[in-house]
């Protein structure tokens, strides 16, 4: 039997062998009662982890599956979107928005950098209209993690909807959803969460709901 592969990148990380051994067992029936008691079990346990009141949805999907059902079902076409990038997947949410039709406007750092909170509150000053702001916690390919809890707090006194990429901090780093004005957290099981790739997560505020209900074309 060969070694086992032993990644040092930061996803996927090593699954610990309870859950590797969980996996291998025959799948359940996936809408029998032992499978719902396991859900229900799973979406209580992810409002802890998040560290939040609101509901937490699950996707089959990377973490870019989460990223876009965050933006498609908030933005309409001619909507201004904030993306503070710092890096690649602070990129990536300029092109989902972009993608909806979005006026999308950046603040962009070189590699290893982070948003400075009074250059963020100066552009959403000079920008009255941003409807929402889109943030990376914690950059993959640097390590550099913003300070969300400040930020999050400029932009909800700004009236704008704060998007945050969790996807590298999330069960890593200090992160509280609720406490800290997130309206928008996303995370991804490959990385914090230590189990396989392939599943994503999703929370949103009450606000972020209501703006949902706006949303002309909202995805699935």
């Amino acid at each position: 039997m060969k070694d086992k592969t032993f990644l040092m990148i930061p996803g996927p990380t090593p699954v610990p062998e309870s859950a590797l051994m969980e996996m291998a067992k025959h799948p359940m029936a996936h809408r029998s009662k032992e499978f719902s008691n396991i859900l229900k079990e799973v979406f209580e346990d992810l409002k802890y982890v998040f560290q939040t009141k609101n509901d937490v949805f699950l996707f089959t999907a990377s973490g870019t599956g989460a990223m876009c059902g965050a933006l498609e079902n908030l933005i309409n076409e001619g909507d201004k979107v904030l993306c503070l990038s710092i890096g690649n997947f602070g990129a990536r949410w300029a092109k989902i928005a972009k993608s909806r039709g979005a006026e999308v406007i950046k603040i962009e750092t070189k590699a290893g950098d982070i948003i400075k909170p009074e250059v963020l509150e100066e552009k959403l000053n000079k920008n009255k209209d941003i409807k929402i702001v889109t943030l990376t916690h914690s950059e993959t390919s640097t390590g550099a993690a913003n300070d969300i809890k400040t930020l999050c707090s400029i932009i909800k006194n700004h009236g704008a909807l704060s998007v945050v990429d969790g996807i590298t901090s999330l069960c890593a780093m200090e992160f509280k959803t609720d406490e800290w004005n997130i309206d928008v957290a996303v995370s991804g099981s490959q990385k914090g969460f230590m189990i396989a790739p392939g599943l994503s997560f999703l929370t949103a505020s009450e606000k972020a709901f209501k703006m949902h209900e706006n949303c002309k074309y909202p995805s699935f």
